[in-house]
């Protein structure tokens, strides 16, 4: 009797030891290790520069941008001016297009910023409606509401608005991270450089974070190699959001997603190459943003750029990033899977 009564009390113990430990996972280590596995997504804060009306690279970007929800938080949309394109007023116009077209309209700001160069409008900065005052002061506002995380500015253009908010706000540099579509470095030209050398080369001074995701037309090893073939642009006949009121093109016409309008852009493009075709060089700048992995990247003194040549300073201390070498399939293939299966930006 005793025996029994032993065994049955071990029993006893034994099973509420059983219903204490699993209690205790349940609560503390499956919780935990699901946390482990499934940690939240954290969005990148993003602002968007750029000179919309220049060519087609920048739509699609900025469409890319706005479809991608899961992983950016875009804070705004500036624009700038460069040599083709128009005035401001026409590269507003275009990155108005895009907005509507991913039906965001008035829900992600979009900012009128620089006509003219830095050289020319840095005198004026203190004055209260200086060339770009808008943008500008829209980039320092964003900024040093970013303490504890920096704030992304994908730069697409000239760089304008970028330079002349540091150099209003010099205490702004910390907050950023500039990831700059620009330059053939090491080789000179590019469209984006030559339309500011100056405000590269304040920035390249400065204490900014400073991205350069190279073009380096005809070279395989830069953004020129991300291109898509007329026939190959058809594929985005219908994609993204429809909108209900339809938006008239800069070629003309009405479109209600923003699919058959980049149909329309490719079909109004010239085609360049062996195989003719059209990069999507700012397209490819977003993309490694969103997965670095995407291409590579070093680091280098900063340069500078004296007389359209790049001159090494070996012994600077302040260093950039240079991304080079993109996956070109992963790339496109991801463009397209977001077009298809978009989440918009809240």
């Amino acid at each position: 009797m005793h025996i029994q009564t032993e065994i049955y009390s071990i029993r006893i113990r034994t099973l509420f030891t059983i219903f204490f430990c699993f209690g205790y996972l349940t609560h503390y280590g499956f919780t935990s290790m699901k946390k482990q596995e499934d940690p939240p997504k954290i969005r990148l804060s993003v602002i968007f520069d750029t000179d919309a009306n220049n060519e087609l690279d920048d739509q699609h970007a900025l469409a890319y941008l706005l479809m991608s929800g899961d992983d950016f938080d875009v804070k705004g949309v500036t624009v700038n001016a460069t040599s083709s394109g128009g005035d401001i007023d026409e590269h507003y116009k275009e990155a108005e297009r895009i907005i509507k077209l991913c039906d965001l309209y008035k829900k992600v700001p979009l900012i009128i910023g620089a006509n003219d160069n830095f050289e020319k409008i840095k005198k004026d900065i203190d004055l209260p409606n200086f060339d770009g005052y808008k943008a500008v002061n829209f980039i320092i506002e964003q900024a040093k509401l970013h303490v504890d995380t920096k704030l992304v500015i994908v730069a697409v253009g000239k760089l304008t608005n970028v330079a002349l908010a540091l150099k209003k706000d010099p205490s702004i540099s910390k907050n950023i991270r500039l990831v700059w579509l620009g330059s053939n470095y090491p080789e000179p030209g590019e469209y984006n450089l030559e339309n500011d050398i100056p405000a590269m080369n304040y920035l390249l001074r400065s204490d900014l974070h400073f991205e350069i995701v190279t073009v380096r037309y005809g070279e395989t090893t830069g953004t020129d190699a991300v291109r898509v073939k007329k026939e190959e642009s058809k594929k985005m006949a219908g994609l993204g959001p429809q909108i209900r009121e339809a938006v008239v093109g800069r070629h003309g016409g009405e479109y209600k997603n923003f699919g058959d309008y980049s149909v329309n852009l490719f079909n109004n493009i010239n085609y360049y190459g062996e195989t003719p075709s059209r990069a999507l060089f700012d397209m490819a700048a977003v993309a490694i943003v969103k997965n670095p992995e995407w291409a590579e990247s070093f680091h280098v003194s900063s340069p500078k750029m004296v007389d359209n040549k790049w001159i090494e300073q070996t012994n600077n201390s302040r260093k950039i990033i240079i991304w080079e070498n993109f996956e070109v399939e992963k790339i496109l293939s991801d463009f397209y899977g977001t077009m298809k299966d978009y989440v918009l930006v809240d």
